[in-house]
């Protein structure tokens, strides 16, 4: 950085003095522009996804598959959770390839989020429970029976422009985005702009303690 020129007439000593608070302010300044820059790339490189909804402080973003055994047996803990801190989930289509029917399963839960998201958790719910009963086969009449007990009609062909399958692609996509592996994925996001501002929940015996300390920062 070139030196400031020094005032004319000034006295050599306020002069010295000058330019060295001037290089000292340049210097801050440099510092400040950096420290802002390096926050908005910090805010930038978190993926939305791993942000809660708008208006919660605190949420969990879950990707399932529900063709998935230990999607079904995280489920309870995650909605127990989700009650117990009064946050919201957020929940992701990831349907594994090797599923025979897990996709087929989200494109119907996707029907009946048309009519509500409440309905469409509760298929979520309803065929995690009859997980292990049901098959490619035997899909459509479970899902049949649900939207009967729920006065719902379930067209023979769910969808025919193949929007919803758009959708579900569209949520699998979003996991691949952040590298997802494995189902369940199960996150503690917040929306704070220092640090980091999700966790993976790796241990799910840590979930509560994790929100405990996501809500403390």
């Amino acid at each position: 950085m070139a030196d400031t020129p020094l005032p004319i007439g000034l006295p050599w000593n306020t002069s010295v003095a000058l330019s060295n608070l001037m290089k000292k302010i340049h210097v801050v300044l440099a510092s400040i522009l950096l420290f802002l820059a390096a926050r908005v790339f910090a805010q930038d490189e978190v993926n939305p996804v791993l942000r809660p909804p708008k208006g919660a402080q605190v949420a969990i973003v879950v990707f399932e598959d529900l063709e998935c055994p230990d999607c079904r047996r995280a489920a309870p803990l995650v909605e127990e959770a989700a009650k117990t801190y009064k946050i919201p989930v957020v929940r992701h289509d990831f349907p594994l390839p090797f599923h025979k029917w897990s996709f087929n399963a989200a494109i119907i839960a996707r029907y009946f989020d048309t009519h509500s998201k409440q309905l469409g958790n509760q298929y979520r719910d309803y065929i995690f429970e009859h997980q292990p009963e049901i098959t490619a086969e035997n899909l459509r009449g479970y899902s049949e029976k649900f939207a009967a007990d729920h006065k719902v009609d379930l067209p023979f062909v769910v969808d025919p422009q193949g929007k919803l399958a758009a959708q579900v692609t569209a949520d699998r996509d979003l996991g691949k985005s952040i590298h997802l592996e494995h189902t369940p994925t199960i996150y503690v996001v917040s929306n704070k702009t220092q640090g980091k501002p999700f966790v993976e929940v790796v241990d799910r015996t840590q979930l509560f303690q994790l929100i405990d300390a996501m809500k403390a920062e």
